[in-house]
């Protein structure tokens, strides 16, 4: 492997090559730490290797002189999560340049910062692995796991990477409370995972829309909320207020993640 601060494999980590793969290899994982490494690692979609390993080698004039990870970005934050983030897909020059998923572009500076000002995060800023930022309480994952052209997966690679997202959902599942969604495509993504990971689901869940909520039967609450891509923020689709109003909900819905403790155990 890499080396690079933050990667979760080694030499050891199976590689998926195909869908049946990535089938096996997710369902089988026995660690949340173990998904994350073989997601790291996957080669499943043909496309989008070529794609993110591509872009890694020619690469943005403003970051020529910096190295790329250019493989798939698994999950990242708190093991123990009880909100759940789910995007779209890493940046072409932001998760695949910088190892770590929604870090090192525009989008990834809104949610960072929103995070932090909801106590959420160490820091305002995520701009490399390694670089000191801590989630409480939070993980981030993407509905594909690599970056694709032009921000656009095609449904069979969206299909193709749904294992580990439902993997992923079964790990979080003793503590999930609230799944924040940012943009439609995630939005999707989303409902066929819960459903593969056990999760009841509604029958009938509404739009996807800002501030839209859908309850689970089991009490997880899935919140929308316009993902923060330069289009949507340039033109004030979504303000730092809208931001801040959706991570206000969810935190508030989450609730004390100390209530279910034993007393005895507290510090």
């Amino acid at each position: 492997m890499t080396g690079w601060p933050e990667d979760p494999a080694d030499a050891t980590t199976p590689v998926a090559n195909s869908t049946a793969a990535v089938e096996r290899l997710a369902a089988n994982a026995p660690s949340l730490e173990r998904l994350d490494a073989r997601v790291s690692v996957c080669r499943a979609c043909p496309r989008l290797v070529e794609w993110r390993e591509r872009v890694a080698v020619e690469k943005r004039a403003a970051f020529r002189d910096e190295p790329y990870w250019g493989r798939p970005i698994p999950g990242w934050g708190d093991p123990r999560a009880r909100i759940l983030v789910l995007g779209l897909a890493p940046a072409a020059h932001g998760g695949n340049r910088t190892g770590r998923i929604f870090t090192g572009d525009r989008s990834g500076d809104w949610l960072f910062a929103a995070l932090h000002r909801a106590g959420l995060a160490r820091l305002a800023t995520s701009e490399r692995a390694g670089d000191g930022q801590h989630l409480t309480d939070v993980r981030i994952a993407a509905a594909v796991r690599c970056a694709p052209p032009a921000n656009a997966p095609t449904p069979e690679e969206r299909d193709t990477c749904r294992p580990w997202l439902v993997r992923e959902l079964e790990f979080l599942r003793p503590r999930l409370a609230v799944i924040v969604v940012l943009g439609g495509f995630a939005w999707a993504a989303l409902w066929p995972a819960l459903v593969a990971a056990g999760y009841d689901v509604p029958a009938r869940r509404g739009r996807f829309g800002h501030l839209s909520e859908v309850e689970l039967p089991g009490g997880v609450l899935v919140l929308g909320s316009f993902h923060p891509s330069q289009q949507n923020t340039f033109t004030g689709k979504l303000t730092e207020p809208m931001l801040d109003a959706v991570f206000n909900r969810a935190k508030s819905a989450a609730g004390d993640p100390d209530a279910e403790a034993d007393p005895g155990t507290r510090p």
